[in-house]
C-alpha cells in the first residue's frame, strides 16, 4: 500500500472515486509479487502497477466496471509469451487481481501508515470483506494467501540502526538508503558521527549506545548492526536490544570475539535463546574483505532475514511457490 500512498492521499482529498487492484495469485513468470497495488479513478487516473505494464490496460477496464457496479471481483489474466518478452519476462504466466472500491478500512490504513504505525490488512476475496488490525506479526513482510483471505502485514518502514560510525558504516548507510531504509547512526564519539561522513543518514545520535537505544522505537521493523568492536560500546548496545523484539541483531567481530561477548552476557543472566538471535560473525560470506563488500554482505544477511530468504545461491535455492 505504501507504494501508492501519496497518490491515494491526494486523490482522496480531491474526492476522486477510486478502485484498488491487488495481485492475489501468480503462476509462472510474474514481475510483481502478491500484494502489489494499482489505483484507478473513475476520471481515468492510474498509479502503481500489478504487472509492470503487460495487463495494466485490462485492469483499468475491470476497475471501471467495479466502480460502476460497486461489486468487487477477482480478474484472471494470462500473459502470452510475446507480450511477456516485451516487458522483460522470459516467458508468460498467469496473474489474478482482486479489484474493489476503496473502503473505509483502507482509509483507516492510510492514516496508520501516515503515522508510521504497523498494521495487518485482511481481505476476503469472495465476499470483499476487509478487516484491519493494529500491529504486524514477526516474520516475513510479504503478503500471503490464507484460504479465501489475502493477508498483508504492513510493518513500520524498515529502520536500520548502526552502532559505531566506523569506515564500514559509511557504505552500509548508503546501501541501506538505496534499499529504502530509514537510517540512524549512533556513536559516542562526535568526531566519527558527523554529517560529512554520513550525508545520507536520517538521524545521527552522539551518545552511548544504551542511552541512544532508550530514545528509539525498537520493534520488529528495526534492524540493529553493532560495528564498534569494543566491549565498552558493544555490551551496552547488546544489553539494550536483546530483550526487544527487533527484526535483526548483528555484531561485527570474529567467532572468538563474539564468544567472549556471549560469555559476559550469559554471566549477566541473558538466556541462550536471546544470545542465539545475534548474527555474529556478521553478514553473508561474499569473499571480499573491503568495506564495501563487508557492508554488502551485512545488508544481504539483513535482507535474507527480513524476507525469509536462505542466503544461498538462487541456483541452489528451493524457494516455496507463491501460489
Amino acid at each position: 500500500m505504501r507504494e501508492v500512498l501519496s497518490e491515494l492521499e491526494q486523490w482522496t482529498r480531491e474526492g476522486e472515486d477510486i478502485a484498488l487492484a491487488t495481485v492475489v495469485e501468480t503462476w509462472g513468470s510474474s514481475p510483481r509479487p502478491l500484494g502489489s497495488k494499482m489505483l484507478v479513478t473513475r476520471s481515468g487516473k492510474m498509479a502503481g502497477s500489478v504487472s509492470n505494464g503487460c495487463i495494466e490496460g485490462a485492469v483499468f477496464e475491470e476497475a471501471q466496471k467495479v466502480l460502476k457496479s460497486g461489486k468487487p471481483k477477482v480478474a484472471a489474466f494470462g500473459v502470452a509469451d510475446d507480450v511477456a518478452f516485451e516487458v522483460g519476462l522470459a516467458c508468460g504466466g498467469h496473474i489474478e487481481v482482486f479489484v474493489e472500491r476503496l473502503q473505509p478500512a483502507h482509509k483507516q490504513l492510510m492514516a496508520m501508515l501516515e503515522r508510521n504505525e504497523a498494521a495487518t490488512l485482511r481481505t476476503n476475496l469472495v465476499t470483499g470483506e476487509v478487516s484491519l488490525a493494529a500491529g504486524a506479526p514477526p516474520g516475513s513482510e510479504l503478503a500471503r494467501r490464507d484460504g479465501d483471505w489475502l493477508v498483508e502485514p504492513l510493518r513500520r518502514p524498515a529502520h536500520l540502526v548502526i552502532v559505531g560510525a566506523i569506515h564500514i558504516a559509511i557504505p552500509l548507510h548508503r546501501l541501506a538508503k538505496l534499499m529504502g531504509y530509514r537510517v540512524t547512526v549512533v556513536d559516542a564519539r562526535s568526531k566519527f558521527a558527523t554529517k560529512e561522513r554520513f550525508p545520507d543518514a536520517d538521524e545521527l545520535i552522539v551518545a552511548w549506545p544504551d542511552e541512544a537505544m532508550a530514545k528509539l522505537n525498537l520493534d520488529n521493523s528495526t534492524y540493529v548492526v553493532i560495528l564498534t568492536h569494543d566491549p565498552k560500546f558493544d555490551l551496552p548496545a547488546l544489553r539494550s536490544v536483546l530483550g526487544k523484539e527487533v527484526g535483526y541483531i548483528g555484531a561485527i567481530g570474529s567467532r572468538k570475539t563474539n564468544q567472549n561477548r556471549f560469555d559476559a552476557l550469559r554471566a549477566e543472566g541473558f538466556s541462550e535463546e536471546q544470545l542465539a538471535r545475534v548474527h555474529g560473525p556478521i553478514g553473508l560470506d561474499l569473499g571480499g574483505r573491503g568495506a564495501e563488500e563487508t557492508a554488502l554482505g551485512i545488508l544481504a544477511e539483513i535482507t535474507a532475514t527480513r524476507f525469509g530468504g536462505t542466503g544461498v545461491s538462487m541456483r541452489e535455492a528451493k524457494r516455496p511457490s507463491l501460489t
